[in-house]
């Protein structure tokens, strides 16, 4: 995690070079403060990969002599049968319909978004999937 904490990390260095060179150069504002607005989210994730590997225990990634198959095994548990993303995935897909044909058709994408995050929220709180 720390290899990708310093890659995010010099890539914000080259956007922020790229920002002030297009924002002299273009004198544009649109494009200048989408790439510092870039600048700032490359650095976020940054900084967060540098203190998360920190914290945690150093992976095989991390050590220059790792094998691959050092990496491997249980990864962490993935839903494999959930309805929710799709649900929330429509409900989605309406509300930024609505940014196109008008914004009264957020309200009918409101539900599908609500219940498809508590759904996803719940999911094994209750039914044949409780004991997982």
């Amino acid at each position: 995690m720390k290899i990708q904490g310093r890659m995010f990390i010099w890539l914000s260095v080259f956007i922020l070079i790229m920002a002030i060179v297009y924002g002299v150069w273009s004198k544009e504002p649109a494009g200048t403060t989408a790439l510092f607005l870039a600048f700032g989210l490359s650095v976020m994730i940054g900084f967060y990969l540098g203190f998360t590997a920190r914290r945690v225990d150093a992976g095989a990634q991390d050590d220059k002599e790792a094998d691959v198959a050092d990496d491997a095994g249980e990864l962490g548990f993935f839903s494999p049968h959930s309805w929710q993303p799709l649900m929330l995935g429509f409900g989605g897909a309406i509300a930024f319909l609505s940014i196109a044909v008008g914004w009264w058709l957020i309200y009918f994408s409101a539900p599908f978004i609500l219940v498809g995050l508590f759904g996803w929220v719940f999911e094994y709180y209750h039914g044949e999937n409780r004991t997982q």
